[in-house]
């Protein structure tokens, strides 16, 4: 049996948040007041509907736009680990679960070459239409309390394992790698055996610490939180063996 890792992308394998790094496309590099104020809680996805708009709006075109989301960083040991990842597909699957969008994950991927080592992205759609305009559509509708109304990952995740169940595929462990508040719901899903890997001194670290100091229930899953992408490739290393 195999192990699926699911990631996060935004500060997990790009160290950065990919939805405000391309505001750098900008011929001012920075969001006029009345848009950056625009934005809701909890509804993020439209929010930058709005953002690929105005920038399609300042004439901005794909080319450039693409340019400068290659220029994001990783974070530190990313890529050595989807390179590992990729060299052992016999013995891992690998998704990511993101708030980001298909488009950005995509070229972001083949930038640095390792977009081998993902089986699936799960993100919100985007597209590019004649005029050269982005646009974005949340993921899906659920019913969770606890996530953004365009995604929960917990669910994400529960349908992803029922798809790949009733295709004979099954999970001997899961490895959970995100760092912030969404990541939490599907964490609290995992079972015994499984691990939860959050981001040294981000949101979900502080999250899992403040459920266990309050007595809440805490995840199933062993927790090791990580710095490094090393970290977590000599982890999986292994568990493979």
């Amino acid at each position: 049996m195999k192990t699926l890792v699911a990631f996060d992308f935004d500060h997990t394998i790009v160290d950065d948040n990919s939805d405000t790094w391309v505001i750098r496309s900008t011929p001012d590099q920075r969001l006029p007041d009345w848009l950056r104020k625009s934005y809701q809680k909890g509804r993020w996805t439209e929010y930058m509907g709005r953002v690929l708009t105005y920038i399609g709006d300042q004439s901005v075109q794909p080319d450039h736009m693409r340019a400068v989301m290659e220029s994001i960083p990783y974070t530190e040991g990313m890529i050595e680990l989807l390179t590992f990842i990729s060299d052992n597909k016999k013995d891992i699957d690998c998704i990511i679960v993101s708030d980001a969008n298909t488009i950005f994950i995509d070229w972001i991927l083949h930038a640095s070459g390792v977009q081998s080592a993902i089986d699936d992205v799960f993100s919100n759609p985007a597209s590019i239409d004649a005029r050269g305009y982005m646009s974005v559509r949340c993921f899906h509708a659920h019913d969770c309390q606890q996530c953004p109304v365009n995604l929960c990952k917990r669910k994400v995740l529960s349908d992803f394992k029922e798809s790949q169940a009733k295709a004979g595929v099954h999970y001997e462990r899961i490895c959970y790698v995100g760092d912030g508040g969404n990541d939490f719901c599907p964490i609290n899903d995992l079972n015994e055996g499984d691990i939860a890997m959050p981001r040294k001194g981000y949101t979900l670290e502080k999250l899992l610490c403040k459920s266990r100091s309050e007595g809440s229930a805490t995840p199933r899953a062993k927790i090791m939180p990580w710095a490094s992408g090393n970290e977590i490739l000599q982890e999986l290393r292994a568990l493979i063996q």
